[in-house]
C-alpha cells in the first residue's frame, strides 16, 4: 500500500498528466513527450516555481500551505470531491494527529440501524460500508439482488461483484457498466486515506488490481463521493428496472443505507411482484428465447 506521502504525489502527477492543454486555455503545438500539461506549465498556472512543483509531485516536500493546495486545484480544474480528497491528502500527511481514527471496515452497525432496514421493508434496502462492502440488508433487498448475484460472495461486497464476477455484465449495458465502474473506483479512491491500511481494504485491492479495467481507472486518482443515482438493470426474474439509488449515511462508522426506489411504473409494480412472489426467470435480452413447448 502507497504511503499518505506518496499518495499525495501521485495524485497530483496523476491529475496534471490527464489535463490537456486546451482544457485550460493553453496551445498544444507538435508532439508531447508526456500526456497532459507539463510540469512548467502547470506550475505557471499556479504562481509556482518549476522546482517547488517538482518535490511536490515527488513527495519531497510534504506541508504545501493552505494557499497553494488552493493554486493548484484551481489549475487543475478539480471538481469539489476532488479538492476535499486533496485536502484531506495534504491532512494525512502532516497533521494526521488531528483527524479521527477511522473505524474499522468491519465495524458492526448499531442494532437500530438494523431494525430501520426492517421497517424499510418492502422498499428493497442494504447497508454498505466505507468500501462498498455489504454489511447488512433487509428480506426486501435480498429477494431483488440475489438472483443477480450480488450475494455470491461471502461477506459480500460490491466491489468484487462488478470486476470479478460475469453476472454483473448481464445486469448492466455496457455503457452503464462503465459508468458504475467509474463511480465504484471513485469512492475506493476517495476511502483510501481513511482505510488504506485497513486488512479488508488491503484485501480487496489484492483481488481487484490486476482487472485491466480496475486498473486503469485506479491510476487515473479519480474521485467519486456516494450521491443518488439511476440505473437500468436487467432482473432475470423481472426483465429491465429502472432505478433511483437513494443514499443515506448513518452513523459514525461510516456507513451508508442504499434505498432502491422505481423510477417508473412499469419498475414499481415489478419490484413490488418480486418481494411479494417468486417468479420463473425472464430470458436476458442478449440470449435467445427458448422455442415454446408443444402441449
Amino acid at each position: 500500500m502507497t504511503t499518505h506521502t506518496s499518495n499525495l504525489a501521485a495524485f497530483l502527477r496523476s491529475h496534471r498528466e490527464r489535463l490537456k492543454p486546451e482544457q485550460v486555455g493553453l496551445a498544444s503545438h507538435g508532439r508531447r513527450r508526456t500526456p497532459g500539461l507539463r510540469r512548467g506549465e502547470l506550475a505557471t498556472l499556479a504562481g509556482l516555481s518549476v522546482e517547488y512543483l517538482e518535490r511536490l509531485e515527488q513527495g519531497r516536500d510534504t506541508n504545501p500551505s493552505g494557499a497553494v493546495l488552493t493554486a493548484l486545484a484551481d489549475a487543475l480544474r478539480l471538481s469539489q470531491d476532488e479538492k476535499q480528497h486533496l485536502a484531506l491528502l495534504a491532512m494525512r500527511q502532516h497533521s494526521a494527529t488531528l483527524l479521527p481514527v477511522p473505524r474499522p471496515v468491519g465495524d458492526d452497525p448499531r442494532p437500530g440501524v438494523r431494525e430501520l432496514l426492517g421497517r424499510l421493508d418492502p422498499t428493497p434496502a442494504c447497508l454498505l460500508g466505507p468500501v462498498y462492502n455489504v454489511v447488512t440488508w433487509n428480506a426486501a433487498w435480498e429477494t431483488a439482488a440475489r438472483p443477480l448475484g450480488v450475494l455470491d460472495l461471502d461477506p459480500p461486497d460490491l466491489v468484487r461483484y462488478h470486476f470479478l464476477n460475469p453476472k454483473a455484465r448481464r445486469t448492466f449495458d455496457d455503457q452503464s457498466w462503465a459508468e458504475t465502474a467509474d463511480e465504484v473506483v471513485g469512492w475506493l479512491r476517495a476511502a483510501e486515506p481513511d482505510w488504506g491500511d485497513d486488512d479488508a481494504f488491503r484485501a480487496l485491492m489484492s483481488d481487484v488490481h490486476t482487472v485491466p479495467e480496475f486498473a486503469s481507472r485506479w491510476a487515473a486518482h479519480t474521485i467519486a463521493s456516494r450521491r443518488p443515482a439511476s440505473k437500468r438493470v436487467w432482473h432475470p426474474g423481472a426483465g429491465h428496472l429502472n432505478i433511483r439509488l437513494e443514499v443515506l449515511f448513518v452513523g459514525e462508522a461510516n456507513h451508508w443505507l442504499q434505498l432502491w426506489l422505481p423510477s417508473d411504473e412499469d419498475t414499481a409494480t415489478a419490484l413490488a411482484s418480486l418481494t411479494r412472489t417468486r417468479t420463473d426467470p425472464v430470458p436476458h435480452p442478449r440470449e435467445p428465447r427458448e422455442p415454446a413447448r408443444e402441449a
